[in-house]
């Protein structure tokens, strides 16, 4: 029936180019191979780019089938494996490096996929930090690669990665068992405990190389520290508010609580938890958000890139945090906070004259305040610790965090 309704539209002379989307999409396997993993406060589809098109434009109705999207009505994502929030609807497509000169550098490569709840939109403009954890376990898992380091004193392995929306490089360091001649990720080992997560599991380390202009090439996109963006609500006189515009790991806007909470005209009382989940505030910040993007170069019109998260400082008795956080993903208020936005705070901590660094610095120099190499962040789910290497000249060698992940389902889905 699809076949006639193909020609019968296109009368003698179908489209070429569309038989040879339909042709690969209807032999795409269904149901498909697939994995379900947890990956730090994320969970995900994770796929082989063998059982896939090739081409990424061709993945649309494969990836809403698998997510149950679009959704507009009920925003749950009940047909599909989604869960109605933006941390659950994730695809990450896995493969070989692509290239000669690409495996030489790194073991696998993949793309991070981005689906939209309720318009169903393909997103493949930034990274996800917490599934980048598990890119290493899913390629051990399906044989796509050796380790390429094995440290057999510590019974750990590293995967070195490349990210296809980024163009970077990353690390993945975890506990491995050696059964039947191959290496097996041991993700059981109760070493470590995440901030919403329960529970102890093995400690993975992941490490971006190198994570400075993700997006735009720049760590600084406009190569201020801080600029002022004008944002406003519709039917209101536009207003001014600084923000810290920086690439690191994915593009982030970040805000200060106390400007946001001037420009809301709540300065006397401040911003309150319940606040960062008003449509207004949403509204207030989707506008700088779009602002910042089109200072960035970037497309204002894309919900997954920049993210844009609100800074705080802790309170004076404070001693588990440095900073605090309350990010957005895809115009919502985070549970947590998007690991590639921790990391790239994390970044700008280290950034002189940013926003995040003014108030790192600030909570630093308290009476009793205890050093630290890493950035402690809290954020609504509990408290993550980033760090990051700088060179002499500034540049950024690396931003890590530590994540815990867990293997969930191993077999088909349908599309």
């Amino acid at each position: 029936m699809l076949r006639h309704c193909i020609f019968a539209a296109s009368a003698t002379r179908p489209n070429p180019t569309l038989l040879h989307a339909i042709r690969r999409t209807m032999s795409t396997a269904n149901p498909l191979p697939a994995t379900f993993l947890r990956g730090g406060t994320s969970k995900g589809i994770f796929l082989k780019s063998s059982d896939l098109p090739e081409d990424p434009s061709e993945w649309t109705p494969i990836f809403q089938g698998i997510m149950g999207s679009p959704d507009p009505q009920y925003r749950r994502q009940l047909n599909g494996m989604g869960g109605g929030v933006s941390s659950l609807s994730k695809i990450c497509v896995v493969g070989p490096p692509s290239s000669p000169e690409r495996a030489a550098e790194v073991d696998v490569e993949y793309t991070f996929v981005q689906v939209g709840i309720e318009d169903g939109a393909l997103d493949l403009s930034g990274n996800c930090g917490n599934l980048s954890s598990m890119i290493g376990v899913f390629a051990l898992d399906e044989q796509l690669c050796f380790p390429r380091n094995v440290d057999a004193d510590n019974g750990v392995a590293t995967v070195r990665s490349f990210n296809t929306n980024t163009s970077k490089i990353i690390d993945t360091t975890f506990p491995v068992s050696f059964s039947d001649g191959k290496h097996v990720a041991a993700l059981d080992v109760p070493q470590v405990e995440m901030a919403g997560v329960p529970g102890k599991a093995s400690r993975i380390v992941l490490q971006f190389v190198n994570p400075g202009g993700a997006r735009t090439g720049k760590l600084l996109p406009t190569g201020s520290p801080i600029d002022v963006l004008e944002c406003g609500l519709d039917g209101s006189a536009p207003s001014l508010i600084p923000a810290s515009l920086v690439d690191a790991t994915n593009p982030t806007v970040f805000v200060s609580s106390s400007d946001l909470s001037e420009v809301l005209g709540l300065q006397e009382r401040g911003l309150s938890s319940s606040d960062f989940a008003s449509p207004n505030v949403e509204r207030l910040l989707e506008s700088i958000r779009q602002a910042g993007a089109k200072r960035m170069g970037l497309d204002p019109s894309a919900k997954a890139q920049p993210k844009i998260a609100v800074l705080s400082e802790p309170s004076e008795d404070a001693t588990d945090a440095d900073i605090i956080i309350h990010a957005f993903s895809m115009g919502v208020l985070h549970k947590a906070v998007p690991m590639t936005v921790g990391l790239c705070l994390g970044v700008a901590t280290g950034v002189e004259g940013t926003i995040a660094h003014g108030i790192v610095s600030k909570a630093r120099a308290r009476p009793g305040a205890i050093p630290n190499d890493m950035v402690r962040i809290r954020h609504p789910g509990g408290v993550v610790a980033v760090g990051a290497e700088f060179a002499g000249d500034g540049t950024v060698l690396n931003a890590q965090v530590l994540r815990t992940g867990r293997r969930l389902m191993k077999g088909v889905v349908w599309w």
